[in-house]
């Protein structure tokens, strides 16, 4: 359990720096560059996402339950899953889906966390996904509080993208939901009835 509890930290902790210090990072480039901040930034975020996944799956051989869902919650939170994808692609496919939601990402990553949560009782799972909510509304509290610091690059918006965005996301879900997920996770979404 502490690999994992130390890649949540490092993995999003890194990814937390703005949400504590807003000029953090301006002043970091300032000092540094931008290439060694990216390089840094990158190498710790690798790190720490490597830890959580190795950590989560060492966490899942031993489990310890703190709850018991009910076998229909998989139904709902596959339910939940629906969006998960298409905002993922909305966020770099700017359009009304992303005008309307404003950050699609974080959107997705807490009807992500939310979903798995509904589905999953063990202690790997409620510090995994609970860790990842947790951080979610946190940097959406503070995305609305700070000034914009810096231009976020992206494409321009296009005509399609929205369709692009809800096409190519629910494809993705269809193909994560039925194969990938088992073979990259080792648990189907879709247990037999």
């Amino acid at each position: 359990m502490i690999y994992l509890i130390l890649g949540l930290v490092i993995f999003l902790g890194v990814h937390s720096v703005e949400i504590f210090s807003p000029t953090f990072r301006s002043r970091t480039v300032a000092r540094m560059g931008e290439g060694a901040y990216k390089g840094i930034y990158s190498v710790l975020s690798i790190i720490g996402f490597v830890l959580l996944v190795w950590g989560y799956g060492v966490a899942r051989q031993d489990p310890i339950l703190v709850y018991a869902p009910p076998a229909w919650t998989r139904h709902l939170a596959a339910l939940v899953m629906l969006p998960v994808f298409p905002l993922l692609l909305a966020a770099y496919l700017p359009g009304r889906i992303k005008a309307a939601v404003k950050h699609p990402m974080l959107a997705a990553i807490k009807a992500w966390a939310f979903a798995h949560l509904l589905a999953n009782g063990m202690l790997a799972d409620l510090l995994l996904f609970g860790g990842f909510l947790i951080w979610a509304v946190a940097d959406r509290i503070s995305v609305k509080r700070r000034a914009v610091v810096r231009p976020v690059p992206g494409p321009p918006p296009m005509k399609y993208n929205d369709v692009i965005a809800v096409v190519g996301g629910l494809a993705l879900y269809v193909i994560f939901a039925m194969w990938l997920h088992v073979r990259w996770i080792g648990v189907s979404p879709f247990p037999p009835m």
